[in-house]
């Protein structure tokens, strides 16, 4: 727990305001091009997932305070944000979920812009998830974690051009709800972050111009109107040839294809089995597969729970929709 004098009242304040958020993963699905020969870098697909999310309650509070999962985190996060509103940092975080950290979902940015938001709700101020990721440093490289908690579902952004903000958003549709992923977490191993990330980038070959065409190919002209047309098979073989790609060109980076063997063996398990819309999210180490039906997914993750036991595996649907937000008084939140 952090805090520093924590209260749940404001001086004068009779029934403190609460705000509650409940933010979800996201995958990862890979980069478009990191040449930048054209004029931007990078470029991204990301699928925004339920079932995995990072939730907390914001508090009126005298003194900030954070508590819960990953707090120290939570607290600098209040910090920032309310510096970047101009106020000061007067709330109590309550982390109750938190997304697992460095496994690829998105975690860091969730979380801080579930609490720029909340705080912001709180203390009445104008917002958008655009700014507060600028705020909270988030959204460098990619803005698919800003748009999965700004509106869900499938999202690419263009990369970044000349500017230093987080690459726009430039398509979004939502994903059917009847294709369940498939997730495989390695909870002994974590994804290349922080420094280690930036050298990573800095170490890597120059991407190959025939790669990103193909890759911007295969989006516009396959996986987008594949989700479109409700078209699984489409879907799966276009992001299971984007994830091969890039995990080759990856592989000097992240030790292979795939950051974690256990996880490659269950995937390359899945791929002799038919499965072909596999892949890693970001650096890893989470897998995952496309299923076509929940009841196939579950005949999945049933085999890979007895050929892997030591994977986490577990059954997500896609998130078509943003971040939840609520403000209540206590004892009236419906949560």
């Amino acid at each position: 727990m952090v805090q520093s004098g924590e209260t749940d009242e404001l001086p004068g304040a009779r029934i403190p305001a609460r705000v509650e958020v409940r933010a979800g993963a996201r995958l990862h699905l890979g980069f478009l091009d990191l040449d930048g020969a054209l004029g931007r870098r990078f470029g991204s697909i990301g699928l925004a997932i339920d079932d995995i999310p990072t939730r907390v309650t914001v508090t009126a509070s005298v003194q900030p305070g954070a508590a819960g999962p990953r707090a120290e985190r939570a607290m600098r996060c209040l910090k920032r944000a309310a510096a970047s509103f101009g106020i000061p940092p007067r709330a109590h975080v309550q982390v109750t979920e938190a997304i697992p950290a460095h496994v690829g979902l998105g975690s860091g940015t969730q979380l801080a812009l579930a609490i720029g938001a909340g705080l912001a709700r709180l203390h009445g101020v104008a917002w958008t998830p655009r700014e507060l990721a600028m705020a909270a440093g988030r959204g460098l490289r990619s803005g698919i974690g800003i748009a999965s908690f700004a509106q869900g579902g499938l999202a690419v952004d263009d990369g970044r051009g000349k500017s230093d903000a987080p690459p726009p958003l430039v398509a979004r549709v939502e994903f059917p709800a009847e294709w369940p992923i498939v997730l495989l977490l390695d909870g002994a191993q974590r994804g290349l972050h922080g420094t280690a990330e930036h050298e990573a980038f800095r170490s890597l070959p120059a991407f190959p111009a025939g790669l990103a065409d193909r890759l911007c190919r295969l989006l516009v002209m396959q996986l987008l109107p594949a989700i479109a047309e409700r078209d699984f098979a489409s879907v799966a073989a276009s992001i299971g040839e984007m994830q091969h790609r890039l995990g080759d060109y990856f592989a000097p980076a992240q030790g292979g294809r795939w950051t974690s063997a256990a996880v490659g063996e269950a995937l390359n398990r899945l791929r002799c089995a038919g499965i072909v819309g596999i892949g890693q999210t970001s650096w890893g180490p989470t897998g995952f597969a496309l299923a076509p039906s929940p009841a196939r997914a579950g005949e999945l993750a049933a085999m890979l729970r007895e050929a892997a036991p030591a994977l986490d595996i577990r059954v997500v649907t896609a998130r078509n929709h943003g971040a939840d937000i609520a403000i209540a008084a206590p004892g009236r939140f419906d949560s």
